[in-house]
């Protein structure tokens, strides 16, 4: 198959090594070059999702991706998304729309069924665009995977794409992963590798230079980079092995910080949502697995979740239902989004079983709500207006939901949505008590809005009685086009990369000549 576009893809020894940032910054370099780049990951598996301009789900660093290369998302950027509901089932998300729930045998035995969905996919990228960024998923070598694998070297060939194989240092044994790596390819993947990319270093390079020299001689593949690790890195990881060691770097709660605890359900889904509330100066945000005490806590917040009612379920045998309970009944703040604001109504319903075999389960009762869980997933792009803190705005948000929630006295709508799919609609979202001390949307994306956040966290400041040192920018101040008013931060991630790599050589296996870039 021929396609127009030159292709470049990062694959790498294993999950969380960077793929998805390194080619997010790789993305930003060649878009300010005045390349028409796009991103491309063929199969992603991820709770993390966005939605593009005309409703489809892709997977949330997709989103982030294609803000780095300057153009909206859409569905042909992720065809597959995976989305894990229970046990060995996921949602199986093609180019946008829900395929099905199936266990992995089901999905192995579609497999060729949607690889031409992936096929066409690609193909309409790369008619339209002049470069496209591929990555990877999990390891490249995963030999049990291989001939179910349709996101790494199969996709590499299909696209003709030249590979740069990117390796975790701050893990341990990165020079054992690269060298196996390779050897486990086919002689005809292996040639594809045309550089190596050693990830999240500390320390003094020119102790690395013998293991580098080894690498090279032993690989016959040149070393294009050593990137140190980037401290501020502000573009949020998706993958679920970033979340641990999120979770190991947390902050201690404080009496000068406004303290964030967020419910890590079994399911969490969009945790993406918390990424600006994770870096703001005078925030501590952690997320809480096992149950322990809320009381210094200043808010709780339940996030979204592919399986509400199993989550439901822990919530009330792990005891955190009677926590959050007596913390709401002592004065405390508590907010839920999409399935967290599910759990906080009176009762949600799953008639159909789309989960699982419970068909109803008992919400903590903190919001007047009862959901149905319906078939058709609502994944649309929307604009609502607030009313916070004597402040008044309008922020851009996303939904992806299967609930439909109707909500009863005496609550009031959290949000007013004033556009949908670009279309001016007068429509009322979640639910929130007459003080507001507790309220649930079904939006994603309203903390990625500085006005939005600034005026909710200016709410706790000033509750607590400290200082608010945030220094968020204004609406329109170094926002990014891309996932729903994130700050852009990718002009200094790639000013960074620029530093760490052979841009030179990569800007050659990318088909570009050094004078077109410059």
């Amino acid at each position: 198959m021929s396609h127009k576009a030159k292709a470049l893809m990062i694959l790498g020894t294993a999950s969380d090594v960077g793929k998805s940032v390194i080619a997010a910054g790789l993305c930003r370099i060649f878009y300010r070059a005045g390349i028409r780049v796009a991103p491309f990951k063929a199969q992603n598996m991820s709770l993390n999702s966005y939605v593009t301009l005309d409703c489809g789900e892709i997977g949330w660093a997709q989103a982030a991706q294609a803000a780095a290369c300057g153009i909206e998302p859409t569905v042909d950027m992720n065809p597959i998304l995976l989305k894990p509901v229970a046990g060995l089932r996921s949602q199986v998300i093609v180019q946008g729309k829900v395929y099905g729930d199936m266990p992995s045998r089901d999905y192995y035995r579609a497999k060729w069924e949607i690889w031409q969905k992936v096929k066409e996919s690609y193909a309409r990228l790369a008619r339209e665009f002049d470069l496209i960024v591929l990555e990877g998923a999990g390891g490249a070598a995963e030999i049990n995977l291989r001939e179910h694998d349709l996101a790494n070297l199969r996709i590499a060939k299909l696209a003709n794409a030249e590979v740069l194989l990117v390796g975790d240092i701050e893990r341990g044994g990165v020079f054992a992963s690269l060298i196996g790596t390779i050897e486990l390819l086919k002689p005809d993947e292996r040639r594809r590798i045309k550089g190596i990319i050693i990830n999240k270093f500390r320390g003094d390079k020119d102790l690395l230079k013998s293991g580098l020299d080894f690498l090279e001689r032993r690989t016959g593949i040149p070393v294009l980079g050593v990137v140190s690790y980037y401290e501020e890195l502000r573009i949020p990881e998706e993958d679920s092995v970033a979340l641990e060691r999120r979770k190991r770097e947390e902050k201690s709660f404080s009496p000068r910080t406004i303290n964030i605890a967020v419910i890590a359900l079994p399911h969490m889904a969009n945790y993406t949502d918390f990424a600006e509330l994770e870096k703001e100066p005078g925030v501590s945000l952690r997320y809480l697995t096992r149950r322990e005490d809320l009381s210094k806590a200043d808010v709780v917040i339940l996030p979204g979740t592919k399986n509400t009612l199993g989550d439901l379920e822990w919530v009330w045998t792990e005891g955190w239902a009677k926590e959050i309970l007596c913390y709401a009944k002592g004065g405390g703040k508590v907010t839920g989004i999409c399935g967290g604001y599910q759990i906080l109504g009176e009762e949600v319903t799953d008639p159909l079983e789309l989960e699982d075999k419970r068909k109803k389960g008992k919400g903590l009762g903190l919001l007047p709500v009862r959901t149905r869980l319906e078939r058709e997933k609502i994944t649309e792009r929307v604009a609502a207006r607030y009313q916070l803190n004597g402040s008044n705005g309008v922020l851009e948000a996303y939904e992806i939901h299967m609930g439909r929630s109707t909500v009863g006295e005496p609550a009031s709508p959290a949000f007013r949505i004033v556009k949908r799919f670009r279309k001016t609609v007068r429509e009322t979202d979640g639910a929130a008590t007459r003080d507001s001390r507790v309220w649930g949307t079904y939006l994603h994306g309203i903390f990625a809005d500085p006005d939005f956040r600034r005026s909710w966290l200016e709410g706790l400041f000033k509750n607590k009685g400290i200082p608010h040192p945030s220094s968020s920018p204004s609406k329109g101040e170094g926002r990014s086009e891309g996932p729903s008013g994130l700050r852009d931060p990718y002009d200094a991630w790639a000013n960074y990369l620029w530093k760490q790599l052979d841009i030179e050589r990569i800007f050659k296996l990318a088909g570009i000549k050094n004078s077109e870039a410059l």
